[in-house]
């Protein structure tokens, strides 16, 4: 199966840039979206059915803020929504959805770059995520982590390391927390295939960032290392614009 990930800065926006007939042309197996800014009602779900995807979203409380969805072509054993708990439940930031012996969560982890508030919510965000991660693997050992985590982990995940060392995103304790957690026997399976520098899933719309390929590495597929022998190739496709972010693919056999 591939498995696609891709924070779409608003699935609407998405769509009207030609979201649509990129996804009948690519037809991942599975995708899971981050920043879908919209409730099921709100977007024509016509293209969803015509392409034969099963579509679960969990969008935000608050109107055209975060929120993710899983659109996927078989349907899964068992969805979850949620990390059942509400100070991120709120803001829609997990889906989890069961394939046979893989269990895959697309996620979209909090931002901190409005100020010590929501970077202190993010910090609490990465450890209760942990923690959830943790248990869900005594249950459901072969996992697949999909999406936007809003950390570039090593200097060669971001242009210009030294320019942002102290930039959330790139901070020394929220890098420290992806060295722990994939300690843990987790695999970042893009670099399991390309260790080469200039790669990157996101650009800020200013300066022309994207033209000069100014960017950041910060969505991903983690997958547990139980998977390693499974994994058949993983990708960036930097081409595929629609979003300020790109999508990014892992296949497992």
């Amino acid at each position: 199966m591939k498995f696609y990930s891709y924070n779409v800065n608003g699935l609407r926006a998405a769509i009207g840039k030609g979201f649509a007939a990129w996804l009948a042309e690519e037809q991942p197996d599975v995708i899971g979206l981050q920043e879908i800014k919209a409730t099921p009602d709100q977007v024509d779900t016509s293209f969803l059915d015509n392409l034969g995807y099963h579509h679960y979203w969990f969008p935000a409380e608050k109107k055209g803020y975060s929120g993710v969805a899983i659109f996927t072509k078989k349907k899964p054993d068992f969805v979850g929504l949620g990390m059942e708990l509400p100070d991120y439940d709120v803001e829609g930031r997990l889906i989890r959805a069961d394939f046979g012996d893989i269990t895959f969560l697309t996620i979209y982890f909090p931002s901190g770059t409005s100020g010590d508030v929501r970077q202190e919510f993010k910090m609490k965000f990465l450890f209760d995520f942990d923690d959830y991660v943790e248990r869900l693997r005594k249950e459901r050992p072969n996992i697949i982590l999909a999406g936007d985590f809003n950390i570039a982990h090593k200097p060669v995940d971001i242009n210009h390391p030294e320019r942002h060392l102290t930039s959330s995103g790139f901070l020394p304790e929220e890098r420290a927390w992806v060295d722990q957690f994939l300690a843990k026997g987790f695999l970042d399976t893009f670099r399991v295939f390309n260790n080469e520098p200039k790669q990157y899933s996101w650009w800020t719309y200013r300066a022309q960032a994207r033209a000069k390929n100014l960017g950041w590495r910060i969505d991903y597929h983690w997958v547990t290392e139980s998977l390693r022998t499974r994994l058949k190739s993983a990708q960036i496709h930097a081409g595929v614009v629609h979003s300020d972010h790109c999508p990014v693919s892992v296949e497992v056999g």
